[in-house]
């Protein structure tokens, strides 16, 4: 499905330096974040105290967060949770206060906005807890990378495997530059946001590789940075429906989803934009500058080259 054609190639390759310099630019940036400034990690990672709370009608998640911030308790998060009249409240660690203290006074807190809430359970998370999930989120993140590479090798070439992983993992550090940057809490919902967009922005990728090795078999004549231009002019107008819809819904989620997909909507949105700019910009013209051939996609049909030397032969 198209909305619209160009007629005429955009000379994308022609601009690759520039591209490629505001992405290691940006990529530096958010390498310097993360080394000084540090991921604010939330408390699925440091662990904390686990409150389950219920009331007899729909939980006001505004109210109950409002009286949680009153207490000064330091960076929480509330969700709901099973039921639209249950909620989650995770709270920090506390020097010198016990969970079951700290959940008395939450209690108090909100029994003093709402005397019909009831306390379901309270739960310590410990610290080596968070550091166990926090290092399996970097395995599964190595991993997915590994799984990448792999089949982007095995389809289509090594100097795309190389070359799309660079691109997918140079969206990956931004956003966690975005976040060290900002101090925005780095939570379990942030950590899967991360993984899908490292997926996404593999699609895009595909997409442009599959339409480059399919111009190598048409445009014989042309060059590689013709090739590729013709590559990314062509799929532009799937670029635009696809990428628009996806973002569209992760903003909605950002504006009407509640505090609890904020960050985890906000980690799609900027991975979806840098997604669509590396793919694009960045992966092809590392393809390009890799050296990618004709001969490197297209192979010799061997019975056709064997049929040709048999009517040569006298």
């Amino acid at each position: 499905m198209e909305f619209f054609r160009i007629q005429h190639d955009i000379p994308f390759m022609k601009h690759a330096l520039v591209f490629n310099v505001i992405s290691l630019v940006t990529f530096l940036l958010a390498v310097f974040f993360l080394a000084t400034r540090g991921l604010n990690l939330g408390v699925d990672f440091r662990g904390g105290t686990v409150i389950e709370i219920s009331y007899p009608h729909a939980a006001d998640l505004t109210r109950v967060r409002a009286a949680v911030d009153k207490m000064s308790l330091g960076e929480f998060a509330v969700q709901s949770f099973g039921s639209s009249n249950s909620a989650l409240i995770r709270l920090p660690l506390k020097e010198g206060v016990s969970t079951a203290q700290l959940s008395e006074r939450v209690m108090a807190a909100l029994r003093a906005d709402d005397a019909a809430v009831t306390q379901q359970r309270v739960e310590f998370v410990g610290p080596q807890v968070g550091k166990e999930l926090y290092e399996n989120g970097a395995l599964a993140l190595l991993l997915v990378s590994f799984g990448i590479v792999a089949y982007l090798a095995l389809r289509f070439e090594w100097r795309f495997a190389v070359s799309a992983i660079i691109a997918n993992l140079h969206d990956v550090i931004i956003i966690l530059g975005f976040f060290a940057l900002f101090q925005w809490e780095f939570s379990l919902p942030v950590l899967a946001a991360v993984l899908a967009v490292l997926g996404y922005s593999v699609n895009e990728s595909v997409v442009i590789a599959d339409r480059i090795r399919e111009n190598f078999r048409k445009m014989r004549k042309a060059s590689v940075p013709q090739v590729i231009n013709s590559a990314i002019t062509s799929t532009l107008s799937r670029t635009i429906i696809t990428h628009g819809c996806t973002l569209m819904m992760v903003l909605s989620i950002f504006f009407f989803g509640g505090e609890t997909l904020h960050h985890f909507a906000l980690a799609l949105a900027i991975g979806i934009c840098f997604g669509i700019y590396s793919s694009a910009l960045v992966m092809a013209s590392l393809v390009m500058w890799l050296g990618v051939s004709r001969e490197d996609l297209v192979k010799p049909d061997k019975k056709s080259g064997a049929a040709g030397a048999e009517k040569i032969l006298p």
